[in-house]
């Protein structure tokens, strides 16, 4: 079976109602930033995760910047965050001139290790210096154990910024996920279970603070006739025309939900009895939206190794990539520090050498899937 076509990780979905939001934006000559469509993509966003406020900007990243503007955030300031996680729930710490701490994963949902969050407040509050926030990151749809987390967080009086650019449709313990900290993120890029091309969300209970973030988000010009600015602002708001195409999409994000938890169910399936291959666990009580199948590979025990796989589908046209390269790896966070789940066992360390992830778009085919599946196990029996 040849494949002329690539296959890619996670590609966009449109639902084919997003020309009539487009087309609305268009009729009215509503093309910039605000407008009906972000006003509606902003209700429905918090209708959806029943939450009180949503405001929608550029992107997940300025999401979490204007997140940690809000928290004060400033020179000299600490931030603590998730290790094992794209480089954009971290770098929003260095805009504001802070230094960020990196905290491990834990192996039951690959997130942050709530026994070393504890070991890093504690150090910091005998040190005197406690972080403005803690970023906690879910990692491909899976929720952290937010519960623990929250109440840790809490007990020292820092509060929590829910990175949940992955995980929009998620759930924990029957609540949205995005909904646990002082402050949720959502991206909507191309790459993501929804997209708007390119774009994200803060969402929080604090309906003043969202109101602020908008102000932020818009240059921060002062109430007067003419451009007047007291602080430093951002052009991070979102466009009209985008988020049109974020309102339909937001009208398929269930479907899109169940097609990747199916799409995961069947790799798991497919390699049910091979040894050495383990699929990202999903946390009792929770509900992943799935949105990447990651899972790792174990050389020793399967005969093949997670470079092999990924070498084998990209000569087929298939695109497959290690899991995130952790932040405590990366030459940009090079002597920053970092706690590990418990001294001398990083489990971040461990799921970067054998994480692989899987295509997973919820417009991929059986037929495509089955030609994944097919190439790995024709590999298996080499």
């Amino acid at each position: 079976m040849s494949n002329n076509k690539r296959i890619f990780l996670s590609s966009p979905h449109m639902s084919g109602n997003e020309q009539k939001y487009i087309q609305e934006a268009f009729d009215l000559n509503w093309i910039a930033p605000l407008g009906n469509n972000v006003d509606g993509l902003e209700r429905e966003l918090a209708d959806y995760n029943a939450i009180n406020d949503a405001a929608v900007v550029v992107s997940g990243t300025a999401a979490i910047h204007l997140a940690l503007r809000l928290l004060h955030v400033d020179l000299d300031d600490t931030v603590f965050c998730s290790s094992l996680t794209f480089v954009a729930s971290a770098n929003p710490i260095l805009y504001q001139g802070a230094t960020p701490v990196l905290i491990d994963s834990e192996m039951d949902t690959w997130n942050m290790s709530p026994l070393a969050l504890e070991r890093a407040l504690s150090e910091a509050k005998a040190d005197g210096k406690l972080p403005k926030a803690v970023i906690v990151v879910n990692l491909y749809g899976q929720s952290a154990k937010m519960d623990e987390l929250v109440e840790i967080c809490d007990a020292f009086g820092v509060p929590v910024i829910e990175d949940a650019a992955e995980s929009l449709g998620s759930t924990y313990k029957g609540k949205k996920s995005g909904t646990f900290g002082r402050f949720g993120v959502f991206s909507f890029n191309g790459n993501k279970i929804i997209t708007t091309s390119g774009g994200g969300a803060l969402v929080s209970n604090d309906k003043e603070a969202l109101k602020k973030s908008r102000f932020l988000a818009t240059q921060a010009r002062d109430a007067a006739v003419h451009y007047q600015h007291s602080e430093i602002g951002y052009n991070y708001r979102m466009s009209n025309i985008v988020a049109g195409i974020g309102r339909a999409q937001l009208e398929v994000l269930d479907d899109r939900v169940a097609k990747r938890r199916a799409i995961f169910e069947k790799y798991r399936e497919a390699f049910a009895d091979q040894p050495g291959f383990d699929f990202m666990p999903e946390l009792e009580g929770t509900k992943s939206n799935r949105w990447l199948t990651a899972l790792t590979v174990d050389p020793e025990q399967a005969g093949i190794s997670r470079e092999e796989i990924i070498e084998a589908l990209n000569n087929k046209n298939i695109e497959a990539r290690p899991v995130w390269k952790p932040m405590h790896m990366q030459p940009l966070f090079d002597g920053v520090k970092y706690y590990p789940h418990e001294e001398g066992n990083s489990v971040s360390d461990r799921l970067f050498e054998y994480g692989l992830c899987l295509p997973s778009g919820s417009n991929m085919s059986d037929e495509q899937q089955d030609m994944v599946i097919d190439e790995i196990k024709s590999l298996l029996k080499k």
